[in-house]
């Protein structure tokens, strides 16, 4: 069954530890023509918690879409996708990587793990907004997503 974007926001979980990036985000997904709900983490043990719905995320939202930064402390993006694409109830959730790296290797690492696609930040603040602006178009707009 497909979520209908009408009746309820679409749920986004965020996983980014710089401060800049999680205000910027925020910024332009408050902004944005499709409604949504952003839940931020800023490490890959929250991550996992949150998605488990673990200690104080018991009541978590289950997100629609995922955006995952790769260099996170505690337990770093890789880890947190493999996590998430090895687990039955969590596997169909789209997972974006949206990082700084632009290392081949973690381009294709990161597909190997089945991430749904790979977006470099940008460290220009303009194309920043349009990145994000861009995966919002696309994933909440385009694409359709499973239900919870």
């Amino acid at each position: 069954m497909l979520k209908n974007p009408i009746s309820s926001p679409i749920e986004i979980l965020l996983v980014e530890d710089n401060p800049g990036d999680v205000r910027l985000t925020q910024e332009v997904l408050k902004e944005g023509k499709v409604h949504n709900t952003l839940s931020i983490v800023e490490n890959g043990v929250e991550a996992i918690s949150f998605l488990k719905k673990e200690n104080e995320y018991k009541d978590a939202p289950t997100p629609d879409l995922i955006l995952l930064d790769l260099n996170l402390p505690k337990k770093d993006g890789r880890e947190v996708l493999l996590d998430i694409k090895k687990d039955k109830d969590l596997k169909k959730i789209p997972v974006v990587v949206l990082t700084t790296s632009q290392a081949e290797e973690d381009i294709l690492n990161v597909y190997d793990l089945n991430a749904n696609c790979y977006v470099s930040k940008p460290v220009d603040l303009g194309q920043f907004i349009d990145v994000v602006k861009s995966i919002e178009d696309f994933w909440l707009s385009i694409v359709k997503l499973p239900t919870r």
